[in-house]
């Protein structure tokens, strides 16, 4: 017979048990998408395809699909991740250095607009963008994107600031540096795996926005892949799940290929030990 499970291995196997139905429920959406890739009959089930083939990606690497939206994403996302890192780096300073009585409450404003939702402040950012003639831009609208993100990227940006020794600084200062140059050269260079989390995290964001492009872009040939992915949902319900399936692959290739090339430096801590010393 045998013995009787210890309340506390117990508990263990009930959390692996809940760990592994969460693993399921993420993994089985992307297997589906996997699989539906290379089969030329792919529907909502997940099944094996009968005869694999690469018909939906051929039907998928076109000029109109997938080049150009593409582009217009890595365009649009990369102008605005850019303007947002440069301004939360320039917004956090003041934040991380200078203390005053409103430094929270401001703070905590700034936090705040991260609660409005992306709707409510729609209409009226429309009605601007086309009486100062943004409508219909790309600069416009990377320009909004940016504003959008600049709330969550100046708190990140902040925190990480705060973890540099304000000792480097003023030896910086020592040396005849300006405080923009210190900023420059001495701490956002020691905050590299921050500014990375923020870079990444921002245009990740970016990335898979629909809704601000959508409004914002009337053009066909400026929308993002964000958006030209409603071209497989056909009329009366019909898609092209196949194809869907290819193209969602090829649209998230960048964003696994960004988080692969400066992965190595979200691990590598910020190293200061040694700056300190001497």
């Amino acid at each position: 017979m045998l013995p009787l499970l210890t309340r506390r291995t117990r508990h263990r196997l009930a959390a692996d048990l809940a760990l592994l139905a969460v693993a399921v429920s993420f993994a089985v959406p992307l297997v589906w998408l996997l699989v539906s890739s290379i089969d030329s009959e792919a529907g909502l089930r997940l099944a094996a395809p009968t005869s694999p083939t690469t018909d939906n990606f051929s039907a998928v690497l076109t000029d109109e699909i997938t080049f150009r939206p593409m582009l217009n994403s890595l365009l649009l996302c990369g102008g605005a991740t850019v303007l947002t890192i440069a301004c939360a780096a320039l917004a956090a300073y003041p934040l991380s250095r200078y203390r005053s009585r409103f430094s929270r409450p401001y703070l905590m404003g700034v936090l705040f607009t991260t609660c409005l939702p992306i709707t409510a402040v729609m209409v009226p950012v429309y009605g601007l963008f086309v009486r100062i003639d943004l409508i219909d831009t790309v600069y416009g609208t990377a320009l909004f994107m940016a504003t959008a993100q600049l709330p969550f990227a100046i708190w990140l940006m902040k925190n990480f600031m705060d973890g540099v020794p304000t000792v480097l600084e003023e030896a910086a200062w020592t040396d005849g540096a300006s405080r923009l140059q210190a900023l420059v050269r001495v701490i956002l260079p020691l905050m590299g795996p921050g500014i990375t989390v923020v870079t990444i995290y921002s245009f990740i964001m970016m990335w898979g926005n629909f809704f601000v492009p959508f409004m914002l872009l009337l053009s066909p040939d400026q929308l993002p892949a964000s958006v030209s992915i409603f071209t497989f949902f056909g009329n009366y319900g019909q898609v092209a799940y196949g194809q869907l399936a290819a193209f969602s692959i090829l649209y998230s290739t960048p964003v696994i290929l960004l988080y692969a090339l400066i992965s190595r430096r979200l691990g590598g801590g910020f190293a200061l030990g040694g700056a300190v010393k001497g």
